[in-house]
């Protein structure tokens, strides 16, 4: 009997061991298994509500320094503890920093492609939960963004980076490491997206009237709403996909500027150090706003453009010819095949893996040929980019930016919204970056080869838009009949 008794204590320890590795296995980090574990702790008390979940999981991942301490007023040490290995779980996907080695830990992949770091959201959604009048958030700007962009602004003038960059997963089925692209600022891309975010849910949770019974469900609608027929034309105004254009709506960079040098002041007076002298606050203002320009052009004037990496591009065969900016010209185009707008993450990604196979294997290029392409789905995809010259446009090339519109738009057009996001902010991205010149020209891919890309419906309404039309100056029209006419005699490249 005794001997049965210790049998099976044994089995059972070994049991549960067993699934609290599996359950902690079973967990990426991807946004859906984030809010799995949300909604693990919520099942654990049925009752609870966002806001005492919220405080669990900011124990479990020990986020509870005094500047939060400041304007959430809360004392974490009451707060029951999660099981162990859903604990682990929380703290690696909330708590965030960056290695020596440039991996960004504390961020998880969302269904839209963007990679989020949750702890500025998690605590922006707090602050407004625990806001008593609508669209007045005790600390909102500076607990989701404002402080990281301080200290990100005020870096020395030596350093090459204060925003940024992005990065890649290992693996966007189930991602565990989430490597930069390139040195890490004080703000990465990951935390203004999370920023971001945690600013628009605060401030709709700061109405009553509009708090979600379960935090479960305010994440899963905002995060994993999909798209139908007509893409983000139709689609709700509070989801992840109009992250920026959200944000933008607030007006925010005068704020954001205020809110920046009360979070410096601040954390000074709670480190100890002496109230800051007139003069040193106004050297501050200007740091802040100098740096704004750049937080303004990089994340509200530009539109979210998917990285190859991320969308999974081959190598580019051989080396890429660099581009002279700033280039005079655009040139729009439809993909024809595929022939159909792609409205996931997921479909664009395959879309445009599908035609950089064509482009390299099929017509033997080094690599997809459009500058950049517009999917249904809210993103921007890189092609050749911003700096490498593209195979898009037969004598053109060196010239211009080719970007695509995935589709057949012969009778159709795109989505509006799709349309907006090639018109207004790349065009906007490129030319506030010193890419594309302010007088730029749009052009249609038939008013320079004959072709009928991108399409009669397309072509149409690119008619209507502010930069349309032929060459406007002489000294650019006579640059690119040179370009021309030495690629006609090269024929390095076909179109």
């Amino acid at each position: 009997t005794f001997e049965v008794q210790i049998c099976w204590k044994l089995s059972l320890v070994f049991l549960v061991l067993l699934v609290s590795t599996c359950v902690e296995a079973s967990f990426s980090y991807r946004m859906e298994d984030f809010i799995s574990a949300v909604k693990q702790v919520e099942d654990e008390d049925p009752g609870s509500e966002p806001l005492a979940v919220l405080k669990r999981l900011r124990r479990a991942a020990e986020v509870n320094d005094p500047f939060i301490q400041y304007f959430l007023f809360s004392d974490l040490s009451g707060v029951p503890e999660l099981a162990a290995n859903l604990s682990d779980y929380i703290r690696k996907a909330v708590h965030h920093r960056v290695t020596e080695d440039a991996k960004e830990e504390g961020v998880v992949l969302t269904p839209d492609g963007t990679t989020v770091a949750l702890r500025p959201l998690l605590l922006g959604i707090e602050a407004g939960l625990l806001a008593k009048t609508r669209g007045r958030v005790r600390g909102l700007y500076q607990l989701a963004l404002a402080r990281d962009l301080g200290l990100s602004l005020r870096q020395s003038p030596t350093v090459t980076r204060r925003l940024g960059p992005d990065g890649c997963w290992d693996n966007l089925s189930s991602p565990q490491v989430f490597t930069l692209s390139d040195s890490p600022s004080l703000l990465t891309t990951a935390q203004v997206n999370g920023g971001m975010d945690g600013v628009v849910l605060g401030l709709e949770v700061s109405d009553k009237s509009r708090r979600p019974l379960k935090l479960s469900n305010l994440l899963t609608e905002y995060y994993c709403h999909q798209l139908e027929g007509k893409g983000l034309d139709t689609a709700p105004r509070l989801i992840s996909r109009r992250r920026r254009e959200n944000f933008k709506r607030l007006g925010v960079p005068l704020l954001l500027t205020r809110q920046v040098v009360k979070s410096v002041q601040l954390q000074q007076s709670l480190t100890g150090q002496s109230n800051m002298e007139r003069k040193e606050k106004k050297e501050l203002m200007r740091e802040v706003k100098e740096g704004m320009k750049e937080f303004v052009h990089m994340y509200m004037d530009c539109p979210p453009i998917v990285t190859r990496c991320m969308w999974g591009a081959k190598p580019y065969i051989g080396t890429p010819t660099n581009l002279a900016l700033p280039l005079s010209f655009m040139f729009i185009h439809h993909t024809s095949t595929p022939s159909q707008p792609c409205l996931t993450f997921e479909q664009c990604s395959a879309d445009m893996r599908s035609m950089q196979r064509f482009h390299q294997e099929d017509r033997g290029w080094d690599d997809i040929g459009y500058s950049f392409v517009a999917g249904s789905d809210g993103n921007i995809y890189e092609g050749r980019g911003w700096y490498w010259q593209g195979a898009h446009t037969l004598g053109y090339n060196s010239v211009g930016y080719g970007v695509s519109f995935i589709g057949d738009y012969s009778s159709v057009l795109p989505s509006q919204h799709a349309m907006e996001l090639v018109r207004d902010q790349l065009a906007s991205c490129a030319v506030g970056g010193g890419r594309l010149i302010p007088t730029f020209t749009l052009m249609g891919h038939r008013q320079v080869v004959n072709t009928a890309c991108p399409g009669d419906a397309l072509y149409s309404e690119i008619k209507t838009w502010k930069h349309f039309g032929v060459c406007r100056n002489f000294e650019v029209c006579v640059c690119v009949c040179v370009v021309f006419f030495t690629t006609i005699c090269q024929l390095t490249e076909n179109v």
